[in-house]
């Protein structure tokens, strides 16, 4: 009996790991099913062209108040922090975008800038480039709420200056980072012995933009956190941030690849060609978020999170806060539904008497 049973039992072992792929498969297409639709009802493609447009506006205010800020704190890294930044921004850009954005709109962008020096910084000026600039960062917290079915939480004024302060400490975070990710082969050369400074250049070298990538997503990770009024655990928003991110180098490289084809034929929109490429470049990025976005909010809906100790503290908050109005205020006195007396039991029922 027993060689009859092990044959079964092997069998059925293989059999059983199919199923569970084919069910891990099968829910996996689902996912992606329910994102499509998710994200199509949600509008992704009105919501991606506005974040578009409101990307293009704040180009040159979110230049202005980067570089411009790096003129105050350029002198802790070293005396050329502020042109070794403008040329890994500028280097770091043809990464992503086609080299006529590059040269036609970015640089000579950054080169403005520069020129106006970081006294440009402490001006009237600055301060309505952070309004203009916080104006895309407002688009994406509002297509973030409304992806996770919280885009009622805050009150709409609130949630305008909840994304311009997002915005400010985002500036913040990028100055004090930008010069660490530009000087970074630099400082790990004055830091590594003679003997091994070459093959470490080298390793930095090799991993220095697959590292920034890395960052970047690990930023698109935290703006998904902070956007949220009821927010999630950090690790379940990370897929959504890596989503976008294959998403949008992904686009990035076949967008640059259909610019190089125009151009090749001689079909050109002119002066237009630029900004036009722009805006495209601008759309799959805007596209890529909130698809990011759209990932999230699906995958809570298939597999729900545990709600964080924040979100726990705060329903306890208000949990003991609603027990305590309702001993302070206690039963209304002279309600006329507590003030009558208790309803009569049923009488029970005569027998009825037949001749």
């Amino acid at each position: 009996m027993n060689e009859h049973a092990g044959p079964s039992a092997t069998s059925a072992a293989p059999s059983g790991a199919l199923a569970r792929v084919a069910a891990a498969v099968r829910r996996g297409w689902e996912l992606v099913a329910h994102v499509a639709v998710k994200a199509w009802d949600d509008s992704i493609f009105a919501k991606s062209a506005a974040a578009a447009f409101w990307q293009t506006l704040s180009l040159a205010p979110l230049l202005l108040g980067l570089l411009g800020s790096l003129g105050y704190v350029g002198g802790w890294f070293g005396p050329d922090t502020v042109q070794i930044v403008e040329s890994k921004v500028i280097s770091f850009s043809r990464k992503l975008f086609s080299p006529s954005v590059v040269d036609d709109l970015i640089a000579p962008t950054v080169n403005d800038v520069l020129l106006r020096g970081h006294g440009g910084v402490v001006s009237f000026g600055f301060v309505l480039s952070l309004w203009a600039g916080s104006s895309a960062m407002a688009t994406f917290v509002d297509a973030i709420t409304a992806a996770h079915g919280q885009a009622d939480a805050r009150h709409p004024v609130w949630q305008r200056l909840f994304a311009l302060l997002l915005y400010v400490g985002f500036l913040v975070a990028s100055v004090l980072i930008l010069p660490l990710v530009a000087l970074g082969p630099a400082l790990v050369g004055r830091a590594l012995p003679e003997s091994w400074r070459e093959p470490g250049l080298r390793l930095v070298d090799s991993f220095y933009y697959p590292g920034t990538a890395l960052l970047l997503i690990v930023g698109l990770t935290t703006l998904y956190k902070l956007a949220l009024h009821r927010t999630l655990p950090w690790h379940r928003l990370f897929g959504g941030a890596l989503v976008a991110g294959v998403f949008f180098m992904a686009a990035s490289e076949g967008l640059r690849r259909y610019l190089t084809w125009v151009t090749r034929t001689g079909i050109s929109y002119g002066a237009l060609a630029t900004p036009i490429a722009f805006l495209l470049f601008t759309f799959f990025l805007g596209f890529a978020v909130i698809l990011g976005a759209e990932f999230n909010a699906s995958v809570q809906e298939f597999w729900p999170a545990r709600q964080t100790r924040w979100t726990q503290f705060q329903q306890w908050l208000a949990q003991r806060r609603r027990r305590r109005l309702s001993e302070d205020i206690g039963p209304d006195e002279g309600d006329p539904d507590t003030d009558l007396p208790p309803p009569l039991p049923p009488a029970d029922p005569q027998p009825v008497r037949t001749v």
